[in-house]
């Protein structure tokens, strides 16, 4: 069993999904947890009280940047350091070239990459203090190998994968690795609208190798392991964790 004692995670888009799955099992391996939201309170309450004393829950739009840099100072203030942190809040939606509005294309950037380069910016000066630090991105397969009709999706993850390995050799002097998680289809709450196509859903299934689409678990584990000491000389990865769709690097 991986231990994390003494050592402070922070979460981002910690209230459903992948982000609540990485909270439980950060949480449950002895890590002490803060995490952050956007809505969805009720979430956040029960896993403060799931794990009391352990986890905190601090609201943020992850489209300001002074709402982000007061959020981790707090959660420094409020842990007295961070050791680990797992950018995981993003957004997924449709946008053909044609349609796709620039107001439609800079929320996504800006939510899912420029909120990466803020959040990786503020914990690392928390971590160089220390000497210590292990970043994780969560990023998709998208960002490997592009989407068609979710191209700004697809750019603002390939942008998170290339940044993670350039932070990697950035920081390492520091010991601080940087690391990322690429998904490929998960059931959560994000794609429940699309999953409603039962038989779209029963495709995506058929094409997986091992015959199952992820759940949030399955993507929170080898999160988890990258955030341990099992994963110490690794730096710069990019996990793929699809069931063998995607093979690629």
């Amino acid at each position: 069993m991986i231990d994390l004692k003494n050592k402070v995670t922070l979460i981002t888009g910690g209230s459903r999904g992948i982000g609540e799955a990485c909270v439980k099992l950060f949480a449950s391996a002895n890590s002490k947890v803060a995490f952050t939201f956007k809505s969805a309170k009720e979430k956040s309450n029960s896993l403060e009280a799931e794990f009391p004393n352990v986890v905190k829950a601090y609201k943020v739009n992850m489209e300001s940047e002074k709402e982000i840099i007061d959020m981790v100072n707090q959660a420094e203030k409020d842990f007295g350091k961070i050791d680990i942190l797992v950018h995981n809040a993003g957004i997924w939606n449709d946008g053909t070239l044609e349609t796709m509005t620039l107001d439609h294309w800079n929320e996504l950037i800006k939510i899912n990459l420029t909120s990466s380069f803020i959040f990786c910016k503020a914990c690392a000066t928390i971590m160089k203090k220390n000497n210590f630090g292990r970043m994780i991105l969560i990023t998709s397969t998208a960002g490997q190998r592009g989407e068609a009709f979710h191209s700004h999706y697809a750019a603002s993850k390939g942008g998170m994968i290339s940044f993670t390995k350039s932070l990697a050799v950035e920081l390492a002097p520091f010991n601080i690795t940087v690391n990322s998680v690429a998904p490929g289809w998960v059931d959560t709450e994000m794609n429940d609208e699309v999953f409603t196509d039962t038989n779209y859903k029963e495709t995506v299934r058929k094409g997986i190798p091992v015959g199952r689409i992820a759940t949030a678990e399955d993507i929170a584990g080898p999160t988890l392991f990258l955030a341990s000491d099992l994963a110490r000389h690794i730096n710069g990865e990019i996990l793929n964790v699809n069931g063998g769709s995607v093979l690629c690097g």
